[in-house]
């Protein structure tokens, strides 16, 4: 049998080429070159050759592993707080109405317009020494509490306040996937919230808190402003690492060694991303 192609659809498939050509070309100049350039010149030295001796130096360093050990943890616990506070809110959302429920939206939505900067500095007007909490606690004769002001907890707190906006709003995504009808049935049958959510919202909704998961990690890994305001200096998490390593030590091999292991850690949760979405695409779990 000869299958005959029709002009349409060889026009639409050359359509959609050129459409992605862009990014793609984009995607390559912009990132994938630069990157493969710094791999190859931590790697290769004109009149020297190969040499992986930066490398070793970092898996060697003490306390380059102390960053890296730091910035996986404040990842993985500012990820898994995100989801954790969003999940409630998206849930909410998603079979709430009303004026209640734009308000809360609202709420949940605002720390999205507010830069970085403005979140370290009210921080530090709060939460830091003789901030708001530590002058309403003497003022009433409690004792004073340990500030999370450059310290781990730090960064912690004011990365999650900044990210939940993101990840509630690919949450709400995911559980536009979650019939209504289906949620009223199970509580016609005596299903309880518990077994609603693990049974009928959780099973439809992974790729979506795999995404979530995945772009907060790819986010925190690198960031700097919070974790350079608000963290500690030592040990202190790769983005400011970075910098210090580049600028204040003038050591542009080893700070180029670190972002590429930033980049390589990076790459393997955006494998994880598009695997999502891929999956995403064939159907509902």
């Amino acid at each position: 049998m000869v299958t005959v192609s029709h002009p349409r659809a060889e026009g639409g498939r050359l359509s959609g080429l050129l459409l992605v050509a862009l990014p793609v070309v984009l995607l390559i100049w912009l990132v994938l070159w630069p990157v493969l350039q710094a791999f190859v010149g931590t790697l290769y030295f004109p009149g020297k050759g190969f040499s992986a001796a930066s490398y070793v130096y970092f898996f060697s360093d003490a306390y380059s592993l102390r960053n890296l050990w730091l910035t996986l943890w404040v990842t993985a616990l500012t990820s898994a707080l995100r989801v954790a506070f969003a999940m409630p809110i998206a849930i909410y959302l998603r079979f709430r109405k009303g004026s209640i429920a734009a308000f809360v939206q609202s709420l949940a939505l605002f720390p999205m317009f507010v830069p970085s900067v403005l979140v370290a500095y009210a921080f530090i007007r709060v939460l830091g020494p003789n901030g708001i909490i530590d002058t309403l606690l003497v003022a009433v004769h409690l004792p004073k509490l340990p500030s999370p002001y450059l310290a781990p907890a730090g960064p912690i707190i004011g990365l999650v306040w900044e990210g939940l906006p993101l990840t509630l709003l690919l949450l709400l995504s995911g559980l536009g996937r979650v019939s209504t009808a289906s949620v009223e049935a199970a509580r016609d049958l005596g299903a309880k919230g518990w077994t609603i959510f693990t049974r009928i919202i959780l099973p439809r909704i992974q790729s979506s808190i795999i995404v979530a998961l995945a772009f907060n990690v790819l986010g925190l890994f690198s960031a700097f402003t919070l974790p350079y305001l608000l963290g500690p200096a030592s040990p202190e998490m790769m983005g400011p690492y970075m910098q210090r390593t580049f600028s204040d030590n003038a050591d542009p091999l080893n700070a180029t060694t670190q972002a590429v292991i930033t980049f390589a850690f990076c790459a393997a949760f955006g494998v994880i991303y598009v695997r999502a979405i891929a999956k995403g695409r064939k159907g509902p779990a």
